[in-house]
């Protein structure tokens, strides 16, 4: 035993050297429990043998190695940031979205800021509730998303602008199953349609009913990243789906629809922790 510790006699730990250690096992264990099944893991085990073999050469004293070591380290990490930047920026989006601490302290920040949320008046619910009737009645699917504070301009590039306002009619015609803009989604911001088309990222949830279509997975994913809430009709069934903070509630009647449109800010926040 002691000829083997004397091999590892030029690592002198102490308790801030520990600790050091004990965070980066951590970050470690986070971020593969993030990538863990995903095309990212292969070039994540890479880069953490690159590391291990960095430590080494570095206590030893090998400085070429050294060299080389922090030269491929420093270029993996920027391939990974580049090639994963999508599911990045999905994750971390995910993660402020999901914090209580993060959506208190942003709505402190758009106070200070003066950022106000998107809000529709009663004539644009209105609109927005009897156009999900009729597309129920007709069997017509549909995905509407409602924009709040959070920014939905990376999902609004997906698709084509419009900006016109809400109207009944547009909505149907734009989710027309001959439409050239039906397939995706549309996104409303206060009393306008500023895009049709758009695609949304899809939730990575496991405990989502297998009957829930693509829409509905969709609808999700959005309201998993963002505060914005989430309209479906479901092609299917004709069903009408409200989705907020990633909890989807099935719609009983258009009354129940204007409501969830309309409540206010505090109601949002139990819905998110339902």
């Amino acid at each position: 035993m002691t000829a083997v510790l004397g091999i590892f006699s030029f690592l002198k730990l102490g308790i801030v050297d520990v600790l050091d250690i004990v965070m980066v096992a951590v970050i470690i264990f986070l971020v593969f429990r993030w990538i863990r099944g995903s095309s990212a893991m292969n070039i994540f085990m890479a880069l953490i043998l690159f590391l291990v073999i960095q430590v080494v050469v570095t206590a030893l004293g090998m400085k070429m190695m050294s060299a080389i070591m922090n030269t491929l380290l420093d270029v993996g990490v920027l391939a990974l940031l580049i090639i994963f930047q999508p599911e990045i920026r999905h994750g971390l989006n995910r993660l402020g979205s999901n914090s209580a601490i993060y959506r208190k302290g942003a709505a402190l920040v758009n106070r200070v800021l003066g950022v106000k949320a998107s809000k529709m008046d009663t004539s644009a619910v209105n609109e927005i509730t009897e156009a999900c009737r009729m597309m129920s009645r007709d069997m017509t699917g549909a995905l509407i998303v409602i924009s709040h504070s959070n920014s939905l301009e990376y999902i609004i590039e997906t698709g084509d602008k419009i900006d016109a306002a809400v109207s009944r009619r547009l909505i149907r015609n734009l989710f027309f199953k001959n439409s050239p803009l039906h397939d995706g989604a549309i996104i409303i911001s206060g009393n306008r349609i500023v895009a049709a088309r758009c695609t949304l990222p899809i939730t990575q949830r496991a405990d989502v009913p297998a009957n829930l279509g693509m829409r509905h997975k969709a609808a999700i994913g959005i309201s998993e990243e963002t505060d914005a809430d989430v309209i479906v009709v479901s092609e299917q069934s004709g069903k009408i789906s409200f989705v907020r903070r990633g909890v989807l509630t099935t719609i009983g009647n258009l009354n129940e629809l204007k409501l969830m449109l309309g409540s206010s800010d505090a109601e949002k926040e139990q819905g998110g922790t339902a």
